[in-house]
């Protein structure tokens, strides 16, 4: 889904053709926007996605219309936030978005991920994300579940990387969510207990009882701060403006601060599955 691809590579081309009729040098151009020659040289190659900020602000250094500009602005726009539906997933495999998920983890230091709904696909037990990713709603995309659920496994060895720091945060009611059959839900509760148990891995809980001014309205998932990947009901939407990515850093932050972490997170979880299993009778 999230594919290492070069997003908003026609807007890179454009851009250098631009500084070239302007006959100014990379360096010229740095000064004027105020923007290091370096990044100047990033954005031209294709290395790193300007934001509507950078695009606007190189167009006024080489004067160019603003008429003239409209289109590299609205291009930056769309560069920036990309939507990719569930059924276009399907069509691909949704092992391979499994397996380009894991080459995201891989690619960042710090990985953030905000979940009220239900677990992350990375803290899933197989017996759990097999029933996660059996179609049940009508409508619902079909895809090759067995294969989905043999990726979703192995792109959790990314969690092995010590190099790397995962961070996942939930409500207490993704917790509890009967997503799957009691006892799945039980044991996925003392399965994460124990994966928080990894040096480079927090989980973290907000209870019920927890006073929290704002709402979860979705899944969303922070890369170091470069990209922000939104979960819908018909897909994923990837941000990459700065701004974008600096709000949902604060929003994590912010319901970070409401939750219960390190042991009292991980007992929190085991008592949960205890208490699951009670139930279940």
């Amino acid at each position: 889904m999230t594919r290492p691809e070069r997003p908003g590579a026609g807007l890179a081309d454009a851009l250098k053709r631009l500084r070239k009729a302007a006959n100014l040098s990379g360096e010229r151009l740095a000064v004027r926007c105020a923007m290091s020659q370096s990044k100047i040289s990033r954005i031209e190659r294709g290395r790193i996605l300007p934001s509507v900020v950078d695009v606007e602000r190189i167009l006024k250094a080489l004067d160019v219309p603003a008429e003239a500009g409209r289109e590299l602005v609205t291009l930056a726009r769309q560069a920036n936030v990309q939507h990719t539906s569930w059924r276009t997933a399907a069509e691909m495999g949704l092992w391979r978005q499994q397996t380009e998920l894991k080459a995201l983890a891989e690619s960042a230091i710090v990985v953030r991920q905000f979940l009220p709904a239900i677990p992350s696909g990375l803290l899933q037990t197989e017996e759990y994300a097999r029933q996660v990713l059996t179609p049940t709603v009508p409508g619902d995309v079909s895809w090759n579940t067995e294969r989905a659920v043999q990726a979703r496994m192995e792109s959790q060895e990314v969690l092995r990387h010590t190099s790397r720091k995962f961070v996942f945060l939930m409500p207490e009611h993704a917790v509890r969510w009967m997503r799957a059959d009691r006892d799945v839900v039980a044991r996925q509760c003392t399965h994460m207990a124990e994966v928080a148990e990894l040096s480079n891995v927090d989980i973290a809980v907000i209870p019920q009882s927890a006073e929290v001014h704002a709402s979860p309205l979705n899944v969303f998932v922070i890369y170091d701060d470069r990209l922000v990947t939104a979960e819908l009901f018909s897909g994923e939407v990837v941000l990459r403006d700065p701004r974008d990515i600096s709000y949902h850093l604060n929003l994590f932050a912010y319901f970070l601060d409401a939750a219960l972490v390190g042991d009292n997170a991980t007992a929190f979880l085991r008592e949960v599955g205890s208490e699951i299993m009670r139930e279940r009778g």
